[in-house]
């Protein structure tokens, strides 16, 4: 006899005569909706779709309902950039870089599904003002040894991508290797900048090539030692960056003087790191009674070098900016059904961050040798704890209505330093807590849920906008972080509906936010004192770029999602999502502040895909983007056309395919403005886009999948920190270069 706590019994060895009513096989398929609404959240089944093989998972986002993602791989949740991405459940160091690179580095072939959260619980950290985006990659549920292997090559972009999966009994393994390679690109920049405060002007034109490279591997082994106890660990390895090689023509007018200069510029940035996590679950006897422990170790690290060289005028500079990002967690998970109707879930978890940033500035002298600058060199520690916990409970109640309540406390401590005899900036600490709660009601008639949600959401900023080390590779454009930035806040309502009949998916809302403390950088004119070629102290006007809390805004939005299949071969899709802007700028920014008005700003796709005879499938997918608006400005809209086919081939076990971008735009321009009170500026910026791609994939293994229930994985789930933008391909053009964290 075997039971759940003791699930082997060795018998030795049976022999069984097979008779002449044995099947040789019995396959049983079925199809999932590329699209799913459920409760709480979206989920875009990746894996369903056809014509992704061959791209990143940034290509995949951009056909996810209310995600966006524009030309520098920035990730948008209907329309803010203020969202937690995250893989299986688990925050990754790669991300804490550079968002947009990180989706760069995860191959399209390993992505499963995507789920959008837009009005997280109290179960979920209260970082992310507009939601979560949680990337699910795929592990095969079949017994035995199985996997894929995939690739693509173009004229802009190679990818290679390997799966292996094995499973016996209750032991599974697995893991993922892969790789991209950006062929160099050429493109070229324009800046032009005025300010009435020093009477000064500017201006920057040049061209630039950049070549980009990313890795990524993991591996995964879970055990379940019986129905009640099962453990798993796993690792994720990536490394990336970029190398740019440009010059550029530049201007500045002051006090009457113009001064022209050319400027070289090489500039390399990598990045990489890995995350541990490991976790462990105990079932209890009573059906979904279940307490869960997780941990997780990421390391990360930057590495930033550039070498900008003047004609004449500035001294020439070296830099190198290392970053090493630690981040541990311990969290603790427990769910309790206390009836059919009614169940309570609790939970602690602790995060301690402890980063550093060192960066190593040299300048020439006037006999023309390399000597370290103790002024813009740059030692800072920064640390950051957070403690937090929460309950949620959730009812079913008659008539098919849910209702679901809870609250979060979370504590933060943070304290930044910088390390020097002679520091330029002073020590500072910070502590604050917050409450958040949540709650939704939802009501379900046949195939319609409607739901009413509120949720409080928190975005600490992370080192990239506190990091106070000026970066003055460009000789007419300087960034710096802000170390006093206070947390944003906000609070939404949103009205949800959602629907299937046969295979066609509607799912629309309207919602309202408020935000307090909005971080956004602020341009403002400066004038920055250096030394000439031959030592002289003068002084140079320039933008200097940085983060602020500028103020609050109140935003009504809109989004509308929609998939009809008129007939079975044919499906269309589509997606709109528009929003209002409206900010209103603290007193010590009105100055600074442009008079936008009320800005109503969109994001929107459509697609239509046709299957056609002998396993062809042919899908076009058309992206548009409004100007992202900031309260001094706007930045680029970004507008894009996709065309693939692809065939399976290998009786349905392989797939070749062409992918189009752009066919009739060689080159695109993304043009950025500022006009406050301040300073008037406006750049150009152009690059290769149109491209052409060859792809392939194979699956290999034994179609027999396992009986048992699907291993329930909680993990670490960060989901804390404003990110960076993210402007590798911007900053690596202008002769920038990215700060590390």
């Amino acid at each position: 006899t075997t039971t759940p706590g003791k699930p082997d019994l060795n018998v030795g060895r049976i022999i069984l005569s097979p008779t002449s009513t044995a099947l040789q096989e019995v396959t049983v398929t079925g199809q999932a909706a590329l699209i799913e609404n459920r409760v709480d959240k979206v989920v875009y089944n990746a894996e369903k779709d056809a014509t992704v093989t061959g791209g990143n998972a940034g290509d995949i986002l951009r056909k996810v309902p209310m995600v966006s993602v524009d030309q520098d791989g920035n990730v948008a949740l209907r329309g803010s950039q203020n969202v937690k991405v995250l893989i299986n459940g688990k925050p990754s160091g790669a991300m804490a870089a550079n968002v947009g690179d990180a989706m760069k580095m995860l191959p399209a072939d390993q992505v499963k599904s995507v789920e959008v959260v837009t009005s997280p619980s109290a179960k979920y950290d209260a970082e992310g003002s507009a939601g979560i985006i949680n990337i699910i990659t795929k592990k095969s549920n079949m017994s035995g040894v199985s996997g894929s292997i995939s690739g693509g090559v173009g004229t802009r972009q190679n990818n290679g991508n390997a799966n292996l999966n094995i499973n016996h009994n209750r032991l599974s393994i697995s893991g993922n290797v892969g790789g991209n390679y950006t062929w160099p690109q050429m493109s070229t920049m324009f800046l032009q900048s005025a300010d009435t405060e020093n009477q000064s002007s500017r201006s920057q034109s040049g061209s630039s090539e950049t070549e980009r490279f990313g890795g990524s591997g993991s591996g995964n082994v879970s055990y379940d030692f019986n129905a009640s106890n099962s453990i798993s660990s796993g690792i994720r390895f990536n490394k990336g960056g970029f190398s740019t090689d440009g010059s550029s023509s530049n201007s500045n007018t002051f006090d009457g003087t113009t001064r022209s200069y050319i400027i070289t510029n090489d500039s390399e940035m990598q990045f990489g790191g890995f995350d541990w996590n490991a976790d462990y679950i105990h079932k209890f006897k009573k059906a979904g009674n279940e307490i869960s422990i997780a941990g997780q170790w990421s390391h990360g690290k930057n590495q930033t070098d550039y070498t900008t060289v003047y004609s004449e005028f500035n001294p020439n500079q070296i830099a190198a900016n290392d970053g090493i990002n630690d981040e541990y967690t311990v969290q603790a998970d427990y769910v309790l059904p206390i009836s059919k109707s009614v169940k309570l879930e609790t939970g602690a978890k602790t995060i301690l961050r402890d980063i550093t940033s060192n960066s190593l500035v040299q300048n020439t002298n006037p006999s023309g040798v390399y000597e370290v600058n103790d002024l813009m060199s740059n030692d800072y520690l920064y640390n950051q704890n957070v403690y937090s916990g929460y309950a949620v409970m959730s009812f079913q109640l008659p008539k098919s209505y849910g209702l679901q309540l809870g609250g979060r406390v979370e504590n933060t401590k943070i304290e930044g330093e910088e390390n020097s005899d002679n520091p330029a900036f002073a020590p500072f600490s910070n502590s604050y807590t917050n409450f958040i709660p949540s709650f939704s009601v939802s009501k379900t008639i046949k195939s319609n849920t409607f739901r009413l949600s509120y949720s409080k959401r928190i975005q600490r900023p992370s080192l990239q906008y506190l990091n106070p080390f000026r970066n003055t590779s460009n000789a007419v454009a300087h960034s710096m972080g802000n170390p006093n930035l206070s947390p944003e806040v906000s609070q939404s309502v949103e009205l949800n509906f959602s629907t299937f009949v046969k295979s066609s998916v509607i799912n629309a809302s309207v919602y309202y936010r408020h935000t307090d403390d909005i971080i956004e950088s602020f341009v403002k004119p400066d004038l920055y004192k250096t030394q000439d070629e031959n030592g002289a102290d003068v002084e140079i006007p320039v933008s200097l770029t940085t983060f602020n809390n500028i103020g609050k805004n109140n935003s009504f939005g809109a989004s509308f999602f929609g998939q009809i299949t008129p007939v079975k071969s044919l499906t269309f899709r589509g997606n709109l999502n528009t929003f209002s802007y409206k900010p209103t700028a603290s007193s010590q920014f009105t100055q600074a502040s442009a008079e936008i008005g009320t800005q109503l700003l969109y994001n929107a796709f459509v697609s239509g895909s046709v299957t056609l005879p002998r396993n062809f499938v042919t899908e076009s997918f058309v992206i548009i983007n409004s100007p992202r608006r900031t309260f001094q400005g706007r930045n680029p809209a970004f507008n894009m056309w996709i065309i693939s086919f692809s065939k399976q081939i290998l009786d349905k076990k392989g797939k070749i395919g062409l992918n189009i971008i752009d066919p009739f735009n060689e080159r695109k321009n993304f043009k950025s403005e500022i006009n406050s009170g301040l300073i008037s500026q406006s750049s150009n910026f152009s690059m290769p886009f149109r491209s052409f791609g060859l792809t392939f994939s194979w699956q290999f293994g034994k179609m027999n999948f396992n009986q048992q229930q699907p291993r329930r994985r909680r993990g670490v789930n960060n989901d804390d920190l404003k990110q960076d933008g993210g402007q590798g391909t911007q900053q690596g053009t202008q002769g920038g270069a990215t700060q590390g964290m």
